[in-house]
């Protein structure tokens, strides 16, 4: 049976919802498909937002084969046989999803034919590609920024459904969905399926169930990231590698796992243990050149060095602060003395004039003289 996001996925641009910075009037993607213009590019964003569905319009307007693979599963054999396979004089588009979960080798492989258009790609990720994507690929590529849904949004689709929610159950249903369209639907089916009537009650019990289960892009994905985090955060190793070992069980790429203990370092342990941060880095590197399954002692070495640590936020919590300040404030003034001066004319308006090297005065705009974001933690005594 068709899943119901299948069933109701736009097959225009009129008919899809969010991304206005890419699919607006004017806005990149909506360009390209008017234009029919033939390019190479990657959807980075959060799950459910929207990018296969992208993909498939794309490829639609420009009357173009397209051949979906998941990096998961693919690998050069696939591409191999879409470059051989007769495509009747149309271009041909391959939706990557998952692109970051492609090897350097199989990304090498995969480059020649995009250099010569023999394939148009189109990646998906929700990994920065940058990390991800072999450098000689990624330029080849134009990278677009998906955001997650909001809420309005993510009410619109819930309508497309053609479900009728009361009230509270659609406000429930969006904040579980956390943004993703694709939670939302499948926990409107499932409910749908289990108990034949949509209502609150049946909606949480969905959510409990045990014939329910969510992939790596839905919400056991997060809620193991988070169980992970808060573990090393509350000093506790062991519940820490439990949650580690879930993870490597269900395919979740290591990488990620490494990424997520290198912000940790700054974020949790920070200035309690500065040298934490390297080790965190260590460990990333550790699991790009060794993969699985050796780099899991990688991390579980470093899941207990970051676990034993001594906590301290105050950096994380003064880098906030600030960038509050920056988003509140907008741009003020930069004090002259610390301005740079390469001209002569920036020296006649004063820029620089004054500065000393080691000066205890106060750096600050005038507007946030005195303001301090950065509280060194007390030592528990």
């Amino acid at each position: 049976m068709e899943p119901l996001a299948s069933k109701i996925r736009p097959l225009s641009l009129k008919e899809f919802i969010g991304q206005e910075h890419l699919v607006g009037p004017e806005k990149p993607i909506a360009v390209a498909i008017e234009k029919k213009h033939l390019f190479s590019f990657i959807l980075w964003g959060p799950p459910g937002c929207g990018k296969t569905t992208l993909a498939k319009i794309y490829s639609k307007s420009l009357d173009a084969q397209l051949y979906e693979l998941s990096a998961v599963s693919a690998g050069k054999e696939d591409i191999r046989r879409i470059v051989e396979e007769n495509s009747w004089g149309k271009p041909k588009v391959l939706f990557l999803d998952e692109i970051h979960r492609f090897n350097k080798a199989q990304q090498d492989f995969l480059l020649p034919y995009v250099e010569r258009g023999v394939i148009t790609l189109i990646g998906a990720t929700t990994e920065n590609p940058s990390f991800e994507v072999i450098p000689a690929l990624l330029s080849r590529c134009r990278v677009f920024v998906l955001n997650e849904l909001s809420s309005d949004e993510i009410k619109k689709i819930i309508k497309r459904t053609g479900y009728k929610l009361d009230a509270k159950s659609t406000e429930w249903l969006v904040n579980m969905a956390n943004g993703d369209a694709r939670q939302a639907i499948a926990m409107l089916e499932n409910t749908q399926l289990l108990y034949g009537k949509i209502t609150l009650e049946n909606l949480v019990n969905t959510l409990q169930s045990k014939f329910l289960r969510y992939d790596k892009k839905g919400e056991e994905h997060y809620n193991l990231i988070s169980a992970f985090i808060k573990s090393m955060r509350a000093s506790q190793p062991d519940a820490a590698l439990y949650y580690m070992a879930r993870m490597i069980k269900s395919g979740e790429d290591p990488k990620f796992i490494a990424r997520r203990m290198v912000v940790f370092a700054s974020e949790d342990i920070g200035m309690a243990q500065p040298t934490a941060l390297v080790v965190a880095n260590d460990v990333f590197r550790a699991v790009e050149t060794i993969g699985l399954p050796e780099c899991g002692e990688n991390l579980a070495h470093g899941v207990v060095y970051l676990s034993l640590c001594k906590k301290d936020r105050s950096a994380y919590n003064a880098y906030l602060a600030a960038m509050e300040d920056a988003e509140k404030l907008g741009n003020l003034p930069v004090p002259l003395k610390i301005r740079n001066a390469p001209t002569k004319l920036m020296k006649e308006l004063e820029y620089g004039k004054g500065y000393e090297k080691y000066t205890k005065d106060d750096l600050l705009p005038e507007k946030l003289k005195g303001r301090k974001y950065f509280s060194p933690k007390k030592e528990d005594k």
